[in-house]
């Protein structure tokens, strides 16, 4: 909203320095300190009111040290995430960009579910929640609208490097390097040289028109990364300040993508795809990464608040649908390593229990409890040390996705 006011007051008024507004940087970097004051400052008048509503956590016995002492503590804080994601990207970003609508769209929905699901445990004293199926449906519903909005819309297309024979040195002296702006289910894959998959041709099989069938691949992929991704940050928070601080290393280096992948200069210098428009998104995530960062204030050891299934589920959700428009969902696994082990070690301890106790009459465990974290609970770790490490682990992966837009 601001930037069609500047926009407005520049053409009309010449007014100085309204003209900042045009550049995404000055709109993401105060996105980004907007939310991380709006987290922190009225973070806590938030959390106030969820205590008067009683909205506490209702804490289930695992063994774990202290676990006990956090019972009454007020949940659905992703509330303040989300407020403090929504207010900077719908003042600061252009709301007619696509990329952005899907984004919107994605807070809202995901928001929506982990809120009811808190909603059903805390008002209706229900411990499980939303059920699982529901849940599902959900996440496959968001899955199906990004799948589609990306794949129809005309406004979500790529520009591709010309062979050298075919670039031109234009009027004002500089060389056209990409090609025309056309639709495109191809990604990225890391550390290749030619590093790009096109999904439209696992159906080259059905002859020269698969591309116009080429969405019955690219949509339940989409469908999948949002599922899993959203599961994985679920299933990551856990214990004080892991959820949110893993996601915002996450999330600031996916911010570098979709700033780098909408600069047509930057994406030619490293030779990574070009991606009009997508840029615009830079001013969303960097207002998603100071919404994050503000919510440590209060959820770091020990926890004032919990962010809830209202946090994580957006958490995820929003996480999936960025890397899958900077074409980039395939450095996932490492990039989201976290989540990604995180989800692994529930699937592993459930299936190697049921398979022993199959098989032998008693189930049999790899981990002393699932998910990861809980596991070095369980070895007596400190939860401090056990959120601190994986941050670093975090950095790491984070550190060698970024390298991988060099290194093919």
């Amino acid at each position: 909203m601001l930037y069609y006011l500047f926009e407005y007051l520049e053409s009309e008024f010449n007014l100085t320095g309204a003209s900042v507004f045009q550049f995404i940087t000055f709109r993401s970097a105060a996105a980004f300190i907007l939310s991380l004051l709006l987290s922190t400052i009225f973070g806590k008048r938030v959390i106030n009111y969820l205590r008067r509503l009683q909205v506490g956590e209702t804490i289930r016995d695992l063994g774990l040290e202290g676990q006990m002492q956090k019972a009454g503590t007020p949940t659905m804080g992703g509330v303040i995430i989300i407020l403090a994601t929504l207010i900077p990207a719908i003042l600061l970003a252009k709301l007619e960009n696509i990329y952005v609508i899907i984004l919107l769209i994605t807070t809202v929905w995901m928001g929506l579910i982990g809120f009811t699901d808190d909603y059903i445990k805390v008002f209706k004293k229900d411990k499980a929640g939303l059920k699982g199926i529901f849940k599902v449906i959900g996440q496959v519903g968001l899955g199906l609208i990004v799948g589609a909005m990306l794949y129809f819309s005309p406004s979500v297309t790529i520009k591709e490097q010309l062979p050298v024979d075919q670039q031109v040195v234009q009027a004002n002296g500089k060389r056209q390097v990409f090609g025309e702006a056309h639709k495109s289910t191809k990604t990225t894959v890391p550390f290749l040289k030619d590093n790009e998959l096109d999904y439209a041709k696992a159906l080259s099989f059905l002859g020269d028109g698969y591309q116009k069938y080429a969405w019955l691949i690219f949509i339940p992929i989409v469908i999948f990364i949002v599922t899993g991704i959203s599961n994985g940050a679920n299933l990551t928070d856990g214990i004080d300040g892991l959820a949110a601080g893993s996601s915002a290393i996450m999330v600031l280096v996916l911010a570098l993508f979709a700033w780098v992948s909408g600069n047509i200069v930057f994406a030619n210098y490293l030779d990574v795809m070009y991606i009009p428009n997508s840029g615009e998104m830079t001013v969303f995530i960097l207002a998603f990464a100071g919404a994050l960062i503000g919510f440590l204030w209060y959820n770091t050891y020990p926890a004032q608040v919990f962010m809830g299934d209202t946090g994580s589920l957006t958490i995820g959700g929003i996480i999936a649908v960025i890397a899958i428009a900077t074409r980039k969902e395939l450095l996932l696994p490492l990039l989201a390593g976290i989540f990604v082990v995180e989800n692994l070690s529930v699937i592993l301890q459930v299936g190697y229990f049921k398979y022993t106790k199959k098989k032998y009459g008693e189930g049999r465990r790899i981990f002393k409890m699932a998910p990861l974290h809980h596991h070095y609970q369980k070895l007596n770790y400190h939860e401090s040390k056990i959120v601190t490490r994986f941050w670093i682990v975090g950095i790491l992966l984070a550190v060698f996705t970024i390298v991988t837009l060099k290194l093919r």
